[in-house]
């Protein structure tokens, strides 16, 4: 048994997908055009980089808006079966997602994903990873509210602490690659590692920018972990993060 003092200060990771582990944002975006032009209007580059990291029901509104005639369940099923056949004919990996993936398990570090994908989508990317990496999935068609709204990332938490209790937001670090997602996790309480892909994310003192996966190690989430400032307490961080949308 590790003394006190050996025990690791990170105890989960908690990804998001779309950009982060996979590149489907391309998938997405295409999806969008044809979309949005077999109902007679026009899509722009401009307009599909606002959706990327939102929630699949805010794009269905702002699709309608664009001129798709379709509820919006149509639409979100129409997208995501779309994506789900790019996936079908090659998954495009993120770098360095599957190696710290990898490294996170072999060290016993519990990763959960957190992404506003829905079900479909998420277990065809999971049944591609070679090894069970994820105990589990929170997608955007099990919560209420999506992302930038932290309580994707607060289940997700609470799902951990089902068989730890004593794990804490303190203990665990968020990977995300859009400004909605980052937004989500920072206010979780999460510590949150941005690592922007299509859209920038501004710097601020609230997150940690990486510009890839690439070559990352488990060691350095651990050191994340371990320079966590005192903040007045876990209790007091959930609360307010249950309490309150996000900001940013």
């Amino acid at each position: 048994m590790r003394s006190p003092a050996t025990i690791s200060p990170l105890k989960a990771v908690l990804w998001d997908m779309d950009g982060t582990i996979v590149d489907t944002e391309p998938y997405w975006i295409a999806a969008e055009h044809a979309l949005v032009e077999a109902h007679g209007g026009t899509w722009s580059h401009e307009q599909a980089i606002q959706l990327v990291g939102q929630s699949l029901t805010y794009s269905a509104d702002i699709l309608q808006n664009a001129g798709v005639d379709l509820e919006a369940r149509e639409i979100i099923d129409t997208l995501t079966a779309e994506v789900i056949r790019g996936v079908q004919r090659r998954v495009p990996w993120r770098p360095g997602a599957r190696e710290l993936l990898d490294e996170l398990h072999q060290e016993g570090v519990r990763c959960a994903l957190v992404t506003m994908s829905e079900g479909p989508l998420a277990r065809e990317i999971v049944a591609n990873l070679p090894r069970p990496y994820f105990e589990f999935v929170v997608t955007g068609d099990t919560v209420t509210q999506g992302k930038p709204h932290p309580e994707a990332y607060l289940t997700a938490v609470e799902l951990l602490q089902g068989s730890d209790p004593a794990l804490t937001i303190d203990h665990c670090i968020a990977l995300e690659d859009s400004a909605p997602g980052v937004a989500a996790a920072v206010a979780s309480g999460v510590s949150t590692v941005a690592i922007p892909h299509i859209v920038p994310i501004p710097d601020s003192p609230r997150h940690t920018t990486w510009e890839s996966l690439k070559g990352r190690t488990v060691a350095e989430l651990v050191a994340i972990a371990a320079d966590r400032n005192g903040t007045g307490g876990t209790g007091r961080l959930l609360e307010a993060a249950q309490g309150s949308p996000a900001d940013g």
